[in-house]
């Protein structure tokens, strides 16, 4: 099967934290996040907002807060995506349905909503040429982007992306083969066979990598990132801005 330009666009995707000086043509965020716009979203609520943010003494607490991310502070553009039930909740107080409740269904479905539309922002982006990567280490303190960004409640920071032409190129990172993901009927388990040889293939990857090597593989780098970034402090903050309380 031969693939379109767009499924070649989409394996070719790799992450990009070294940027060119050169800004963002006129026009050319606002054409991106059309595109973002342009999304799925369920029930149509369109639970997202997006913060440009260009104050760079923001952007050097939120790289600080984000574990040093010096990225953060000299990619283009810095892009805040903010799971964002405040106009939703103002729908509801005006139809007469009583204000948002704080129903764990509301905030997942707003995060979904902001994550399938940032997704089409970044393919929009790489498109034309463009690089970026997401930051989800916003969320090791977000009370910070709360504070710098000026957020209210029933607003949440889910996520950053740095944005621009990219100053450098790297290797795809291999995914997992497609029959560890798509299952036929029912679930079954990768055999531990099968798992070992992916990470033999992602331990050759890192060690071959001309920057950020690292001798590791995949359940290992897997492990090392989830157990040490547990975040214990998230659902008391998401409690605090209306979001999961029921």
């Amino acid at each position: 099967m031969t693939l379109t330009e767009t499924q070649e666009l989409q394996l070719n995707h790799r992450s990009v934290r070294r940027f060119q000086s050169r800004p963002l043509d006129p026009g050319q965020l606002e054409s991106l996040i059309r595109c973002g716009q342009a999304a799925a979203s369920s029930s149509f609520i369109q639970a997202y907002s997006v913060i440009r943010v260009t104050r760079q003494a923001s952007r050097a607490a939120i790289a600080k807060a984000a574990g040093g991310q010096v990225w953060i502070e000299r990619a283009p553009e810095f892009l805040v995506y903010c799971a964002d039930l405040r106009r939703v909740d103002d729908a509801c107080r005006r139809s007469g349905s009583g204000e948002l409740e704080g129903y764990t269904e509301h905030g997942v479905a707003a995060i979904v909503d902001v994550a399938l539309m940032a997704q089409n922002v970044l393919l929009a982006a790489e498109s034309q040429g463009l690089g970026g990567v997401y930051i989800g280490g916003i969320r090791n303190d977000p009370q910070v982007v709360v504070d710098e960004l000026e957020l209210p409640a029933l607003v949440v920071p889910v996520f950053g992306m740095c944005l621009g032409w990219p100053d450098e190129s790297h290797e795809v990172k291999p995914r997992m083969p497609v029959e560890f993901v798509l299952k036929q009927d029912v679930y079954r388990d990768i055999s531990d066979t099968d798992m070992a040889s992916y990470d033999d293939r992602m331990a050759a990857y890192y060690a071959s990598r001309g920057a950020n090597v690292k001798l590791s593989d995949w359940r290992r780098a897997t492990a090392a990132a989830t157990q040490g970034k547990k975040r214990e402090h998230l659902l008391g903050f998401l409690n605090r801005l209306g979001f999961f309380r029921r």
